[in-house]
């Protein structure tokens, strides 16, 4: 995680830098690496204000707090972050969830082909097939850091594949049946 804390018509102490770090790190067991935390601290007259932004893998957060104390203002602020990355992860987790929702299983074969040749599968994976739409696809990708993604697609109910290309891009197979 990375935290950097900015000042602004006030003095940089290292207590506030700190005190910011501790606080964000509560952040890590709701999004994945790598996590960007920039905090804006500012002194307005009699008012403490604590602007945060977050940014993981394709997902930006802000909140904002004024208070007559700078600590009570990056307590809010925190409070409010954690309630916003709380929210975005359970939407994800939870969106378009169903009980009855086919597996998907790919079993290890070794075998060798009739022409001697010796290709095997090495190694087996079992997908939950999650009915979704491509773009909640891409976004479930950005969170795993996954290179594809086996699901699907709401809109069609047929299964497709989602894999990230090597340029950055997305590709898209769709199964027919």
């Amino acid at each position: 995680m990375q935290v950097t804390v900015t000042f602004k018509h006030m003095e940089s102490t290292e207590p506030l830098k700190d005190y910011a770090s501790d606080k964000s790190a509560r952040l890590a067991k709701y999004l994945a690496s790598p996590i960007e935390v920039h905090w804006f601290l500012s002194v307005e007259k009699i008012r403490h204000i604590a602007e945060a932004t977050v940014a993981a893998n394709g997902v930006r957060i802000k909140a904002k707090e004024e208070s007559s104390d700078m600590y009570a203002a990056i307590d809010t602020a925190m409070d409010k972050l954690e309630k916003q990355v709380r929210k975005h992860k359970e939407k994800i987790k939870d969106h378009h969830k169903t009980e009855t929702a086919p597996t998907a299983t790919i079993e290890e074969i070794e075998a060798v082909s009739d022409t001697g040749g010796s290709s095997r599968v090495v190694e087996t994976s079992n997908y939950f097939v999650k009915p979704m739409s491509v773009e909640e696809a891409r976004l479930q990708m950005d969170i795993a850091e996954d290179d594809f993604l086996v699901f699907t697609n709401s809109n069609s109910n047929d299964v497709n594949v989602l894999y990230r290309r090597d340029d950055g891009n997305y590709g898209l197979i769709e199964a027919n049946s």
